[in-house]
């Protein structure tokens, strides 16, 4: 794929310096571009490498244009801008033309325009949307829905009756509406699961990562809104709600009826207890465990107890400053005898 800067600078929403026809062909780094490539900076750490840099052109606020030896795209979030045109630039597998791995598709099934990779199994009544992809050895299980232009990456399983909105990627591994973990003790003492009847509903422009598992709902869903980006390897449990446009990083597990707000970003290997409610714009830190609602946004410590963020700082200090405050009340209290 190649595409002249004009076109890039539209994309982007950028003010072009420089020669518009010339054709780019790829991203790379600062250090790393060619006369073909696109790279770019986001703040004046980048100084150094930008102003040697041999790329062909680079995105860039307006505050490092005099630093550019280059064709400049000049915008106000450069890093936004390197987001979107890193789409532009993705390649996609071709699915194997093997007529002995051929996918196993229901008649029932409702597909238009879309690519089905190698030993995918599609159930009944399964609706994919178009220009959907659909990479190999996937399982999409009975009144599954997908919506057009999405990415489905290989090895994904959607159980039954998931729904998936629009322009959702989900990537290898990842299984959408297993079993939530419910069970209750008998009279023995023997552990008797719960059947999980809800379902996993995704809205639009959801990401989830490689090996992410997203349980169904027992009784009412569990609710993925529009915009939500999940990392690798996240627990989501049964009847979990997470509002729009919240991110959450790699293993972090969320425990069951646990509601997320909007706009979210909890960090990598939180532990998040459940039943309980986190409002919007919340950020957790990495590590934290979330034993508590949030009422209130702001950034959020929780080793012991969670904590606002400012609050973690001062018991930090004086946690460092616990040795020599032992020490000098010792030397006081010898004085004293």
């Amino acid at each position: 794929m190649r595409y002249s800067l004009k076109k890039i600078a539209e994309i982007v929403g950028a003010t072009l310096i420089g020669e518009s026809d010339i054709e780019i062909s790829g991203i790379s780094t600062l250090a790393d571009a060619d006369g073909n490539q696109i790279s770019y900076a986001v703040s004046d750490k980048y100084i150094n490498s930008l102003s040697n840099t041999k790329a062909g052109a680079v995105i860039l606020p307006n505050k490092l244009k005099e630093y550019c030896p280059t064709n400049a795209l000049i915008v106000d979030d450069a890093y936004l801008a390197f987001a979107k045109i890193t789409h532009q630039f993705k390649r996609y597998n071709s699915p194997v033309n093997d007529s002995s791995f051929k996918a196993m598709i229901d008649s029932s099934a409702s597909i238009e325009d879309v690519t089905i990779g190698p030993s995918c199994i599609i159930g009944k009544n399964v609706t994919i949307g178009k220009n959907t992809i659909i990479d190999p050895n996937c399982v999409i299980e009975d009144e599954v829905s997908i919506g057009e232009n999405s990415y489905i990456g290989a090895n994904v399983t959607i159980l039954r009756e998931s729904q998936l909105g629009k322009r959702c990627t989900i990537f290898p591994g990842a299984v959408i509406g297993s079993e939530g973990f419910g069970n209750a003790r008998d009279e023995q003492k023997n552990w008797q699961s719960i059947a999980h009847l809800g379902r996993v509903c995704i809205g639009d422009d959801v990401s989830i990562g490689a090996n992410t598992t997203i349980d169904r709902g027992t009784i009412d869903d569990t609710v993925i809104y529009n915009g939500v980006k999940i990392d690798n390897l996240v627990q989501i449990a049964h009847n979990v709600i997470i509002g729009e446009n919240t991110a959450i990083a790699a293993m972090t597990g969320i425990a069951g009826t646990t509601t997320i707000g909007k706009r979210c970003m909890i960090g990598g290997m939180v532990g998040i207890v459940g039943h309980l409610t986190i409002t919007d714009d919340v950020i957790v830190n990495a590590t934290s465990t979330v034993n508590r609602s949030i009422t209130k946004p702001g950034i959020y410590t929780g080793f012991f107890p969670l904590m606002t963020h400012s609050g973690w700082k001062k018991a930090g200090m004086w946690l460092i400053k616990l040795d020599k405050i032992t020490k000098i009340l010792n030397i006081k209290l010898n004085k004293l005898k």
